[in-house]
């Protein structure tokens, strides 16, 4: 049985998700126009709106709908402590522990020779004119604990080796190989709490 254009079309837009796959999309894509057409309707103006609107934050470069974000806006954070990581979901991962009051710095991604993402194709430019420009204490580098987020701590590392910044590594009770986004909250919380210099 051939599909219409735009049921085709509609699969294979929504195969674009991370861990989605064709049949996975499939069933979505019925769901969404047999059983949930007003929530499809939602969903598609809020997308749309998202995408509009939503830009980067001018000082640590995480989601936000205005210039500066509200965690770097917010008085209350620590501004000499500066977490370093890969996403804005790792940022929401590490809030949802509760244990970090600094200010968080968004790379944007992970070095990754193979992929051809380099220094100059993720924020690492930027994060050390912020350390050098502002009165940064400690740098903490968040950021995932595989190979290439090791690669990308360690670059920084190096990058900043003249910089009178304490330069400290999130403890490995994280799992080698994991994601922050999927790890639980405790875990997330011991590896702040026993972070170490590197």
């Amino acid at each position: 049985m051939s599909l219409s254009p735009l049921i085709q079309q509609l699969i294979n837009a929504l195969r674009c998700l991370p861990g989605v796959g064709p049949k996975s999309a499939q069933r979505m894509a019925f769901h969404l126009l047999e059983r949930e057409q007003d929530a499809a309707l939602v969903l598609s103006k809020i997308l749309v709106k998202s995408i509009e609107l939503l830009g980067r934050c001018k000082a640590c470069s995480t989601l936000s709908e205005t210039d500066t974000c509200p965690l770097c806006a917010d008085t209350s954070r620590n501004p000499k402590q500066l977490c370093v990581v890969e996403t804005p979901m790792d940022v929401l991962a590490l809030e949802q522990t509760g244990s970090f009051n600094g200010l968080y710095y968004v790379l944007g991604g992970h070095l990754s020779p193979l992929d051809g993402i380099g220094p100059d194709d993720i924020g690492i430019a930027g994060l050390i004119s912020r350390v050098q420009e502002q009165e940064v204490e400690e740098l903490i580098l968040a950021t995932n604990p595989t190979v290439e987020g090791e690669a990308t701590a360690h670059y920084i590392a190096e990058q900043l080796r003249a910089v009178s910044v304490k330069l400290t590594r999130i403890a490995h009770g994280v799992p080698v190989g994991g994601e922050l986004e999927y790890v639980d909250g405790g875990t997330l919380a011991h590896a702040l709490a026993g972070r170490r210099s590197i």
